[in-house]
């Protein structure tokens, strides 16, 4: 069997809720956003039974269908506990994807780049809300080599480990940008990185 090795990291759902939700006056108008969200309530996750290409390896083929994998496991898992389907975003999408890119590129793995660039700079950058927006938004990453890297090894890995879990359980969230890049920050000629970008706009 060939080695395969993976590491992960997170934000905390908890801390990301409460740390970076906007400046006062944007969160007064999210209290009301989400009373409202509440009276109207989202539509439980729908998924099918089985998620498709779940085992897949990455390649550069294939990437399309490994991000659509991990996002049916994703709602697969959340409808399992009655709670609202994750839309995919594409700003959320270009934020993780341009993260996972920089890791593997830059040799890294953190939620803040080297030159002090963090996950909300960046899914701001994106366009995905504005600063002075209500929001509140959640990041997990991974890396691994092997079955490790696929969107079932990266699943089991992240529902394992509590902090990932809350991420992927957190009730608030609606859309979620997944970005895989083909290496490891060690080593971009084996495996694959994955940043998941979680995110609800108030």
């Amino acid at each position: 069997m060939p080695a395969r090795t993976l590491l992960t990291r997170f934000i905390p759902a908890a801390v990301v809720a409460a740390a970076l939700l906007a400046p006062a006056a944007a969160q007064a108008r999210g209290v009301n956003a989400t009373v409202a969200l509440g009276a109207k309530r989202p539509a439980k996750a729908h998924v099918a039974a089985d998620c498709q290409n779940t085992d897949v390896l990455p390649t550069a083929q294939n990437a399309a269908l490994v991000v659509s994998a991990i996002l049916c496991l994703h709602n697969q898992i959340r409808a399992q506990r009655d709670l609202p389907a994750l839309k995919l975003n594409g700003r959320l999408s270009r934020a993780a994807a341009g993260h996972s890119t920089d890791m593997v590129s830059d040799g890294y793995f953190d939620h803040t780049a080297p030159g002090g660039s963090t996950f909300v700079d960046r899914i701001l950058r994106a366009g995905y809300a504005k600063r002075t927006d209500g929001w509140a938004l959640g990041e997990n990453l991974a890396w691994g080599t092997g079955d490790l890297s696929t969107a079932s090894g990266v699943m089991n890995s992240w529902m394992a480990s509590p902090g990932h879990k809350a991420n992927i359980l957190k009730r608030s969230y609606r859309e979620v940008g997944i970005g895989i890049r083909l290496g490891v920050p060690s080593d971009a000629t084996v495996g694959a990185t994955y940043t998941a970008d979680f995110g609800v706009k108030l």
